[in-house]
């Protein structure tokens, strides 16, 4: 198996994918947040680009099944239900519901690598199972970070750094230099991952907006023992497909 990480979505195409496994992360906060919402018993999360989209496809949905979710410059999309924040996807609100979801990176980023064979979604809540379920195909695999504003992001790449972790306590695998940088980043900081991530861009610049438990939630290694997948356009726990 070899393992090769891009920094952001923007760097990859469809000749990249082909026959391979795809991990696309965005941990702040896009694949946090369906990991979770999938997690308290959403029915499913369909990702798309544009906000205009998620409202044209929300009319094809009964009013009382479907949820409007996600975020433009990290802050809730007037109108929608719900924002880009892993802790409003309670059971209570999301149970059995489909969510329609667009955020400025994370959807993109999935949209982007949609003609992959297989598709998962990582983030540091679930490392250890997406770990798994990569050991146990044994194929070559692509991990895409989301990046913020189409530029590398440390939350995204340490994310990385912690699936390799995991990943090399389960089967031998080559990689390319930047999955062995996301491993070397992770590693000493293991045990306080807000000690390196504080420095990114984009962590502080949602600390400055008030998400600082939003950040504490996120950062929370294998809360969740579950991997979400896209397939033809929508995203379910994998067992469900």
């Amino acid at each position: 198996m070899f393992l090769q990480t891009y920094e952001t979505y923007n760097s990859i195409n469809d000749r990249d994918l082909k026959e391979k496994n795809v991990i696309v992360i965005d941990t702040l906060r896009a694949t946090s947040v369906i990991t979770t919402a999938l997690f308290n018993g959403a029915k499913e999360v369909i990702p798309v680009s544009e906000v205009e989209e998620a409202i044209e496809l929300s009319k094809n949905f009964d009013k009382d099944t479907f949820l409007l979710g996600g975020e433009r410059n990290s802050q809730k999309i007037e109108g929608f239900d719900l924002s880009n924040s892993p802790l409003e996807y309670v059971p209570e609100k999301v149970k059995g519901k489909t969510i329609i979801f667009t955020t400025t990176n994370g959807t993109r980023a999935l949209k982007k690598v949609a003609s992959a064979e297989e598709v998962i979604l990582g983030c540091l809540l679930n490392a250890s199972a997406v770990a798994r379920y990569i050991s146990k195909s044994n194929k070559d695999t692509v991990i895409v970070c989301a990046g913020t504003e189409g530029k590398f992001s440390f939350d995204d790449i340490i994310t990385a750094g912690a699936i390799y972790e995991k990943l090399k306590s389960l089967i031998d695998f080559e990689s390319d230099d930047l999955s062995k940088a996301s491993y070397f980043l992770y590693k000493p900081h293991e045990n306080n991952l807000y000690d390196i991530m504080k420095y990114g861009y984009h962590l502080r610049r949602l600390e400055e907006l008030g998400y600082a438990e939003d950040i504490k939630f996120c950062l929370t290694v294998d809360k969740f023992d579950i991997v979400p997948k896209l397939k033809n356009g929508i995203v379910r726990t994998s067992q469900d497909f």
